[in-house]
């Protein structure tokens, strides 16, 4: 990357520019309409009421000042995490975020002791299940469905720690 990227934990702020970055990036490149932005919300408001601080992490990832990026791992049960809302802004887009913002998640999920980390994606976000092959992530479920206003495949993927 040709400029530095921080990683850095949830501040004031963040939580409603998660929202908007999804929101806005999904209805421009697929359509999608404000349930999508509502329930990135609703995933937010979730992790925050129930946050542990010992099994669950966010990650806002910033360039010259700015938000480009975040992830979230989520603990499922005492074994499971999932990683939740990868998200990179498209001018950061080929410079390695989302590999290492997907890194971060792992290597904290391990570190934690969980040994299954999962996700749920839709098929058409190819460039993101790109990063999760590349991490050794292995789909386990498909399932036709319709949401944010458009006939989907939602897909869950898991990867062994």
């Amino acid at each position: 990357m040709s400029e530095q990227v921080e990683l850095r934990h949830l501040e004031p702020g963040d939580l409603g520019w998660v929202v908007m970055a999804n929101g806005e990036i999904y209805a421009r490149e697929f359509g999608w309409n404000g349930d999508y932005e509502a329930l990135v919300a609703r995933i937010l408001a979730e992790f925050v009421t129930d946050f542990d601080a010992e099994r669950e992490r966010a990650w806002i990832a910033h360039r010259n000042g700015e938000r480009v990026g975040s992830v979230f791992c989520r603990a499922v049960d005492a074994d499971t995490a999932q990683l939740r809302l990868l998200i990179v802004d498209p001018a950061a887009r080929g410079t390695g975020l989302g590999n290492r913002l997907v890194g971060e998640v792992i290597e904290f999920a391990r570190s934690t002791g969980y040994s299954c980390l999962r996700l749920w994606t839709n098929s058409v976000l190819t460039d993101a299940r790109c990063i999760y092959q590349h991490h050794g992530f292995e789909l386990v479920d498909e399932e036709s469905h319709h949401s944010f206003g458009h006939d989907l495949v939602g897909q869950t993927w898991e990867l062994a720690l």
